[in-house]
């Protein structure tokens, strides 16, 4: 019986002993100063120095500035993962201090990592570079600054795709889109553009005001000549076949 016993006792002790363990290179990073429209991001790498598979549950940032981002897949014992972490610093200047806490099935089940910096203007950041760095900079040209959408029905969501190049030196980042309505949403590729590079942006637009509308949009960048701006228009109806049609004569018509 005590045999048993002891058996029994160094099972339970050997299974609570097989567990994952996530070590990290650090749990802190400091961005020093980020150019404001850039998105500042980091990889907090770890390696699985336990007996067992980490699975990573969840990674949960302190605001919706910082976008998580992590390895999926179990990290099997003796191999490594990544917890990036990716604060927005369009449109918000000066000093941040933010957190990202992982959950997962590791020995320490909830472990926090934190990142830090100062986000300074373009109009801080241009007098401390030469001439020479200012002639190294990124430049964001649009193809096209206005996209008029025409007539449209309220609750459609048209989209329209605008090409960005950057013509500069030096790799363009592009930063969040921002509108004063609300109404745009926006497919990018977050990948720092080498010079002389394209790529397609989408804006999502989801307006419900009738009549004729037009709304602004902003592009941050690290472009420090400053942020590209593009229009986008269109004229709303409650319905283009229903109660918007008026007829002249015998042909139905759209509302002009």
């Amino acid at each position: 019986m005590k045999k048993f016993l002891t058996l029994c006792l160094l099972l339970l002790a050997g299974a609570t002993r097989a567990q994952g363990v996530m070590q990290f290179t650090t749990d802190n990073h400091d961005f020093g100063n980020v150019p404001e429209g850039t998105m500042a991001t980091y990889e907090f790498k770890f390696k699985n120095t336990g007996n067992q598979p980490v699975i990573i549950a969840n990674v949960q940032a302190s605001c919706g500035c910082t976008t998580p981002d992590w390895t999926k897949t179990p990290v099997l014992p003796g191999k490594t993962g990544i917890i990036k972490a990716m604060y927005n610093s369009a449109g918000r200047p000066g000093v941040f201090n933010k957190t990202v806490t992982v959950t997962s099935n590791a020995a320490d089940a909830s472990k926090v990592l934190s990142i830090k910096g100062s986000v300074l203007t373009k109009e801080q950041i241009k007098p401390t570079l030469t001439p020479a760095q200012l002639a190294q900079s990124p430049h964001l040209v649009l193809d096209r600054g206005i996209h008029d959408f025409g007539k449209m029905e309220a609750g459609q969501q048209p989209v329209a795709r605008f090409t960005v190049k950057n013509t500069g030196k030096t790799e363009l980042v592009l930063g969040a889109l921002s509108s004063g309505c609300y109404c745009v949403g926006y497919k990018v590729n977050p990948a720092p553009l080498a010079p002389g590079q394209s790529e397609v942006v989408e804006l999502l637009y989801t307006q419900r005001q009738l009549g004729q509308v037009s709304d602004a949009v902003t592009i941050t960048s690290n472009d420090l000549s400053g942020d590209a701006k593009i229009t986008l228009r269109a004229t709303i109806v409650r319905d283009l076949t229903g109660t918007s049609m008026m007829k002249e004569g015998t042909t139905s018509v759209p509302f002009k």
